[in-house]
Parts: structure tokens; C-alpha cells; sequence
């Protein structure tokens, strides 16, 4: 994937259809989030970096409105992903320090994993932007994006499955209806 979903009509007796694309960039943000792991990993940088989540949260506030999302919306939505981005970061490096022989050979460029990620970031902000033109409340749409993110669960390892738990479980505008807020992260 690019960071670009196709937009197709919704079927109305797939619910979570209109969130599809959103839970596909999630997941594939999240999956790119490896790299970002090996490269820490290989240069021993640690993973939580405030100056660069500051970077990518103005990005996203100043982007958001360009593309018709509400920005503090957005803002709150990509805290969430920054927080299960370092979700898998800490699980691999934990994993990667336990078992050596698991960790990468090469150390990825970092500059262009960050290309990646912040191609995705505006697909995530299209979509997001997508979703909350629905007249749901915004906790159901929540909701609908965690249903959405679950579809994907079945590919993933149990790491990338708790980060994409963290990465839907708010967002969208408001909390999953019954669900509990993750803690705020900075970044």
C-alpha cells in the first residue's frame, strides 16, 4: 500500500465498509512502524523522540484543515497513533535485545521510513476527514473504526494486534462507545 485507498461506495450491509480505508492505513502505519524499530534498534536511538512527534502533530494540525478535518480531531487521533507507533517499537526492541538472532541484519534509513509515514499521514487524514463527514456520533464512529481495524487482525502478530487496539480505540472524534480512553501521549 501507498497511503492511498480507493474510495468506493459503502455497502450498506458492511457497516464498517466506510471505515475500511481508514483501518487499512492504520495498519500499514503501523506496519512501517517496524522499520522505524529497526533502525532504533541499529543506532540505539530511543523511541520516544518529542521533538519529532512535536513536528508531526503540527504537521497533521495544519494538513487536517487543508483537507476539511477538524484539526483537534485529527490531533487526537494521531496521539493514538504515535502511541501504538511506540507500542511496536518497545516490543520489538524488548524482543530484538531477548532473542539477537530476531533482529534485523540492515538498519533502514530512517529519513525514508519518515517519507512513508508521513505519506500515510495524508491518507490517514483524508480518510479521517472522510469518515467524520458521517452523521454518527463520534464515539459510534469509533466504534466503527475499531470494527473495521479487527478485520486486519487476523494477519498480524499479537504485537502489531495490542497496537492496533491502541490505534482505534479512540479517534474519529470520540471514544468507543463502552471502551475506556488510552492515556495521552505527547506525541
Amino acid at each position: 500500500m501507498s497511503g492511498v485507498c480507493p474510495r468506493v461506495a459503502p455497502d450498506p450491509s458492511s457497516p464498517a465498509e466506510e471505515f475500511a480505508c481508514l483501518a487499512a492505513l492504520v495498519v500499514e502505519r503501523l506496519l512501517v512502524t517496524d522499520g522505524v524499530a529497526a533502525s532504533k534498534f541499529r543506532t540505539g536511538a530511543p523511541v520516544d523522540d518529542p521533538a519529532r512527534e512535536a513536528r508531526v502533530l503540527e504537521q497533521v494540525r495544519t494538513e487536517a484543515d487543508a483537507v476539511g478535518a477538524d484539526p483537534d480531531v485529527a490531533v487526537a487521533f494521531f496521539r493514538n497513533q504515535i502511541a501504538a507507533s511506540k507500542v511496536v517499537q518497545q516490543g520489538l526492541l524488548a524482543r530484538w535485545s531477548e532473542h539477537p538472532d530476531a533482529a534485523p541484519a540492515t538498519r533502514p534509513d530512517l529519513d525514508q521510513v519518515r517519507e512513508r509515514l508521513d505519506r500515510l499521514t495524508t491518507g490517514l487524514l483524508r480518510e479521517l476527514a472522510a469518515v467524520s463527514r458521517l452523521h454518527e456520533d463520534p464515539g459510534v464512529r469509533a466504534a466503527r473504526l475499531a470494527r473495521a481495524g479487527r478485520s486486519h487482525a487476523a494477519r498480524l502478530d499479537p504485537l502489531h494486534r495490542r497496537a492496533l487496539g491502541a490505534a482505534t480505540r479512540t479517534g474519529c472524534g470520540g471514544p468507543v462507545t463502552g471502551g475506556r480512553r488510552p492515556p495521552r501521549s505527547p506525541e
